[in-house]
């Protein structure tokens, strides 16, 4: 076995002595997003500190790998997104000049506000954060280019003490920390009010102590938009955070493993076992084995042993002992733990089990399951045409305070570069009857600033 090559922890074995099988996991360990103890800042050279998006900084590649592996939730995330995209991003100019309409013309032909937009939406609806770059011209005039920083890949740097954080720093923070001439850093616009941080460094209006400032030779700045969240925290908590630390979506991975287990091997999964990776770092340290073949093999080895446990008549009656912790949230982690699968059902099995597993996480994600497919089951319960034609109009009603957060980098580009009566829209799609003798119509419900 290479070095290189993962340990495989996973896998479907025979119980011996009975036509069942057991699936072992590694799942134990909990995504947790909000941190109990101190995250300490991490320095990026001599003069730079950032603060890790989770205890090891692998937080959001956490996140879109779990969210990469459910069908159903990736799903809605993507929904999400193309609900709060709607009829896409528009700067109305009705009321402008020729000059100006020319201009954002320009600006729009320049910068690919379609990508830009669709893209924000998906941070949003992920991580409840977005980043823009703004880039300014020479003389620091006009905001000419409006760049999309994707959310997994930045950090934010430490606040001080008055809780205001000046630095935000892009780099692939996978796996490893960069090194310091492979981040972009960036200056951040106060958070709370970016354009009157903006006009302050640009010298067009004075700053706090009341003196204008003498222009920056700074030609790009960041700006960050977050969803206000009862916690206020340097990376917010999603909504769906509660999806993972619930049950339901280990649940609906579970009832397709069993399934697919069931009709690869035709004999149905009895026991889902679970072992924590640090039981079997704990074996691997107490034997001193470090070799990854033997590894490998000792892994095999102890599966063999938990299922001769589980099986025979002189073993009955006897305990399994395993270790366990409570973590600073207050919850038990087992080291192993033994689930017993129900096998009578025959058929369609866990077809009501999959109904309530998809209907949960729709109903985390705020997505109506009829809105993103039928669902799954027999017995299926769509709505009708006109039932599923208000909820979509529902869901694209309730993007209204996202889109008024994803304005405010663009509120802060037409008033920076005077463009007069502009001001951003996005229009949803309304669905309509047949008496309209139309299929859709876009409507908006936002005005033009006073």
């Amino acid at each position: 076995m290479s070095d290189f090559e993962p340990i495989d922890f996973t896998s479907i074995d025979d119980i011996p002595g009975i036509n069942a099988k057991a699936l072992f996991s590694s799942e134990l360990s909990k995504t947790e997003f909000r941190e109990t103890g101190d995250i300490s800042p991490v320095p990026i050279g001599d003069k730079h500190r950032y603060m890790p998006w989770g205890a090891d900084d692998q937080l959001p590649y956490d996140i879109l790998e779990l969210i990469e592996r459910d069908e159903t939730l990736s799903t809605c995330q993507m929904f999400n997104a193309e609900i709060c995209y709607g009829s896409g991003l528009l700067y109305n100019t009705e009321a402008c000049s020729e000059k100006v309409k020319e201009e954002i013309d320009s600006f729009f032909v320049g910068n690919n506000i379609p990508t830009n937009y669709l893209g924000v939406c998906q941070d949003f609806k992920y991580f409840a954060f977005c980043v823009n770059v703004i880039i300014l011209n020479g003389d620091g005039s006009k905001i000419i280019r409006l760049i999309r920083k994707e959310a997994c890949y930045c950090r934010l740097g430490v606040a001080d003490s008055n809780g205001r954080i000046d630095k935000l720093y892009y780099a692939n923070w996978r796996k490893a920390k960069p090194m310091e001439d492979q981040v972009e850093i960036i200056d951040l616009l106060d958070l709370n009010a970016p354009l009157c941080d903006l006009m302050v460094r640009m010298g067009r209006m004075p700053g706090d102590d009341g003196e204008t400032r003498m222009r920056t030779d700074t030609r790009k700045f960041a700006v960050l938009t977050k969803v206000p969240t009862p916690d206020n925290t340097y990376y917010p908590i999603p909504y769906y955070a509660s999806l993972f630390r619930g049950r339901w979506y280990n649940i609906k991975r579970l009832i397709g493993l069993a399934k697919e287990a069931k009709l690869k091997n035709s004999a149905p999964i009895k026991y889902h076992i679970e072992i924590s990776d640090k039981y079997w770092t704990g074996i691997f340290r107490a034997e001193g084995i470090t070799d990854r073949a033997k590894q490998q093999a000792r892994v095999v080895e102890e599966k063999k042993k938990i299922l001769e446990f589980l099986t025979g008549v002189e073993n009955s009656g006897k305990a399994w002992f395993s270790q366990v912790y409570t973590n600073p949230n207050g919850d038990v982690v087992h080291d192993v733990v033994i689930n017993k699968i129900e096998t009578d059902k025959e058929g369609g099995d866990w077809a009501s089990d999959i109904i309530e597993a998809v209907n949960m996480i729709c109903f985390t994600m705020r997505v109506h399951s009829n809105l993103v497919g039928s669902v799954p089951g027999k017995a299926q319960t769509n709505n009708s045409g006109s039932d599923k034609r208000e909820l979509y109009t529902i869901a694209q009603a309730l993007q209204k305070p996202y889109h008024d957060l994803l304005f405010t980098v663009h509120n802060l580009v037409i008033r920076f570069n005077e463009w007069k009566g502009a001001y951003p829209d996005c229009p949803f799609i309304m669905l309509t009857t047949l008496d309209e003798k139309n299929d859709a119509k876009t409507v908006t419900a936002n005005t033009p600033e006073i």
